[in-house]
């Protein structure tokens, strides 16, 4: 079975800040990778802008050394290579004041697909988005892809959002969540509303409870700067967990289409009730035996900033009420792992004697590493003695069910930015619903901090804090191991 790829139209893709480490790692090896794989057409251009120094050999010497690095030998073909390399060109360019804007706007072409990526600070975001506009170098239907963080509470997103706005409709912004472009998340989409096994059962009706974990097994390393502003809070839940959130929870749209999906995630996040202190835990990890604490990775060793964060969280409508959804998030863990674990109720009777062993039907979608999802089902224990009920699972894991071509899935950056080439804004986040986030979000850390909690300290290697247990136990309830 071979992945069929559907190439896109002739486009001019402009990375600002194309000679960062997001686009060293992720964008121009993912470009790569699509023309590799036949989907960017021959006219394609991409367009490295940075404060660098550095010429169009320059630039081609840099992306050529980040392929080499981030893409497989298998894909690595150095005359695929080399030609990929004729369509990149680069400029100098000064994001807050004059110097290369006019170089960029000779460099954009009439009548094409028009991309501008901001791998860049968000304080960068306005200043660039006014001089596109300014230099005459954006045309009417040019698209701008906006990286997180989209502000760092509600006010400063929505000033954010306006700023956009004075130069760009919200057809045209692209607020990229990298989460959303993974295939086992839109794999989501299609278990809940593909089949008719799963949806009627996808309520507090069924549904004891749903656990969302993105475990990390690294510390903050060389953000620690960042990451103290931050925390896991704002860092991974007020996005990545909630977008993960939303697709779980909300109600089959009308159609598969980018307003129609975006107005369901939108009402589920409306729908979230406030968080009681006692359902929130946050820890921050010790120094380990080759690791640092993290108030040295942080340079702050008076830091209240959580690396871990537990929650339970309630939705206020119909399909979910009573229904516990549990999220956490934390670096140093156990292991690197993130998935969505949906958890059935038990049947309402049993017809088995009480010491053959009661279980629960258990649906496990697995975004990272090794993507793919299983279901646990009931059956006997084989053998003689009696009968023993065991849980089974029928796995699915996309490398052994669909073979090596299939299972070989475009990283999530390589595909959100064919998308944005497409004009899908399907897998990307719309303004008001960033800022619906925030207005949830804010309460919970105004709450923390007004009280002055300090996050609870946990061993670099384990599950984070006891408390996190503590927060399922007390509900008669266990997280899900970590495993690899």
């Amino acid at each position: 079975m071979v992945a069929r790829v559907i190439p896109v139209d002739p486009f001019d893709l402009v990375i600002f800040g194309g000679t960062g480490d997001l686009a060293r790692r992720k964008i121009l090896p993912g470009l790569y990778r699509r023309f590799w794989a036949g989907q960017m057409p021959e006219e394609a251009r991409i367009i490295g802008a940075a404060r660098s120094e550095m010429d169009d050999q320059g630039f081609r010497d840099f992306v050529a050394s980040a392929v080499r690095e981030f893409v497989s030998e298998r894909k690595c073909d150095p005359a695929v290579l080399a030609d990929f390399l004729e369509r990149l060109s680069y400029v100098t360019i000064d994001a807050l004041g004059t110097d290369g804007w006019e170089e960029l706007k000779t460099k954009m072409r009439k009548n094409m697909v028009q991309a501008f990526y901001f791998s860049v600070g968000p304080s960068l975001f306005g200043p660039i988005a006014e001089r596109l506009h300014t230099h005459e170098c954006a045309g009417a239907e040019a698209r701008i892809v906006v990286e997180k963080p989209f502000g760092h509470d509600l006010d400063t997103a929505r000033v954010l959002n306006n700023t956009l706005a004075q130069h760009f409709d919200e057809t045209q912004i692209y607020r990229i969540d990298h989460y959303l472009g993974k295939e086992t998340v839109q794999n989501l989409m299609a278990v809940r509303f593909g089949n008719m096994l799963f949806e009627p059962l996808w309520n507090a009706q069924y549904v004891d409870h749903i656990q969302i974990t993105v475990a990390e097994s690294v510390g903050v390393e060389g953000r620690g700067d960042y990451y103290d502003k931050s925390g896991a809070m704002r860092d991974m839940v007020q996005n990545h967990l909630m977008q993960l959130l939303c697709l779980t929870a909300m109600e089959p749209p009308s159609k598969f289409d980018p307003d129609a999906v975006r107005d369901e995630k939108l009402k589920v996040i409306r729908a979230l009730d406030p968080v009681d202190p006692e359902d929130i835990v946050r820890g921050q990890y010790l120094s380990g035996a080759d690791t640092e604490a993290y108030v040295d990775e942080a340079e702050n060793p008076d830091s209240r900033t959580e690396s871990f964060i537990a929650m339970r969280v309630h939705i206020a409508n119909w399909r979910w009420n009573g229904t516990p959804f549990y999220l956490r998030t934390g670096k140093r863990l156990k292991t690197r792992v993130s998935e969505i674990v949906v958890r059935f109720k038990e049947p309402p009777h049993s017809i088995f004697e009480d010491d053959t062993g009661q279980s629960a039907n258990e649906l496990s979608i697995r975004l990272q590493p090794n993507e793919g999802m299983d279901l646990r089902v009931t059956i006997k224990e084989p053998g003689p003695g009696g009968m023993r009920l065991i849980d089974v699972p029928l796995d699915m894991t996309f490398a052994e069910a669909l073979g090596e071509e299939v299972a070989d899935v475009p990283d999530a950056y390589e595909r959100l930015i064919m998308d944005v080439i497409r004009g899908n804004q399907t897998l990307f986040m719309r303004g008001d619903e960033v800022e619906a986030a925030w207005a949830w979000t804010d309460p919970i850390i105004e709450g923390w901090q007004t009280r002055g909690d300090k996050p609870h300290p946990y061993e670099p290697g384990s599950t984070g804090p006891e408390d996190a247990l503590i927060l399922l136990h007390r509900d008669g309830r266990r997280w899900r191991e970590l495993r690899q």
